[in-house]
């Protein structure tokens, strides 16, 4: 199955900003919606409830205003995440303002319901589901997930335990959706890749941390350039469901990263784990494990201007490549 036309149409490269916790709002949101990605946020981020109006109205507003001014280089579409969880309060709310401006796409975790997503198709947008395994891809697909965002194995904040090889191959074993591939991609040559693997497009979230529009602090960017896969830790500590977090970020709460205990599931939170002073997403910082390849804080654009870069130079080294190969083997055969 192809691509929705909004996603195969106003992509200057086939990547999706990924949804950051307290990180991601309007100015960045905006800014990769403009530099050509989709650019996203979660609900959630808009604090109180009524803000998420305001945050809608601004970019639906500003981006509109970007493809009158622009119409040889219109923007990306722009996507929001809804926590579908019963400790969730406000979905019913932020649903309700996703119909109100049409928000392009929407991107659902932690549990998925036919309701949100009929709600979403009512006015014609698209939803994308989160997974770790094919198991939970299974029951998205059941309840009308239009598409699947696979979280394997490196990727940012919550994540899953599977190689990304493993995880795309059993989903193309029965899915022909769109796929967009998370876990460790920060740069044009894992894009590729990860179109190579099967997905359709790659899932960026770590890299936009380390941006000058992101809404984190200082010290959080200059230890995501400062650090590199080796420095991620994965542990269920912190929120009670496992993901990915900067070492130095656990060592200045206190904690020994080698040493960390379990936590219960069942007492999933958004904000601290159990007891624990050190609240994750505030105290202790989630990356991914493609960190390495962050060298600096540039803007939004900037990067994704470097991304497109990369990304055409891998695709013309392996044109190059294939073409050696094929000439080989056509001298081979002619001997």
């Amino acid at each position: 199955m192809a691509l929705p036309p909004i996603l195969a149409e106003r992509l200057r490269i086939p990547v999706i900003g990924s949804p950051l916790f307290i990180i991601s709002g309007p100015e960045l949101v905006i800014a990769q919606c403009k530099a050509g990605i989709v650019g996203s946020f979660p609900a959630l981020n808009a604090r109180p409830a009524s803000q998420l109006d305001e945050w809608l109205a601004q970019i639906t507003e500003e981006l509109a205003d970007w493809d009158r001014k622009n119409p040889d280089r219109p923007s990306a579409p722009f996507a929001m995440n809804q926590i579908v969880h019963k400790t969730n309060d406000r979905l019913e709310h932020d649903v309700e303002m996703a119909v109100k401006y049409k928000v392009p796409v929407t991107i659902t975790s932690l549990g998925a319901r036919e309701d949100v997503n009929q709600a979403i198709h009512s006015y014609g947008g698209v939803v994308l589901h989160d997974v770790i395994n094919d198991r939970f891809a299974r029951k998205a697909v059941e309840k009308g997930a239009d598409g699947l965002i696979p979280v394997a194995a490196g990727a940012g904040g919550h994540a899953g335990h599977l190689s990304p090889f493993a995880l795309v191959q059993e989903l193309r074993e029965w899915f022909d959706g769109p796929i967009a591939l998370s876990g460790s991609i920060a740069n044009g040559a894992a894009i590729l890749g990860a179109q190579a693997m099967g997905a359709d497009l790659a899932y960026i979230g770590s890299a936009f941390i380390a941006t000058k529009e992101a809404n984190a602090q200082q010290g959080y960017k200059d230890m995501i350039v400062a650090s590199s896969g080796d420095d991620i830790v994965y542990s269920n500590l912190f929120t009670g469901v496992h993901g990915n977090y900067l070492r130095p970020s656990i060592e200045a709460a206190g904690l020994d990263p080698d040493n960390l205990p379990q936590s219960d599931p069942s007492k999933m939170s958004f904000g601290s784990g159990g007891n624990q002073k050190a609240k994750a997403w505030k105290d202790i910082w989630g990356c991914g494990q493609g960190i390495g390849a962050i060298k600096d804080i540039p803007s939004a654009g900037d990067m994704i201007d470097r991304l497109a870069a990369e990304y055409e130079a891998a695709k013309a080294a392996l044109a190059a490549k294939t073409s050696l190969t094929r000439g080989s083997a056509l001298a081979m055969a002619a001997e």
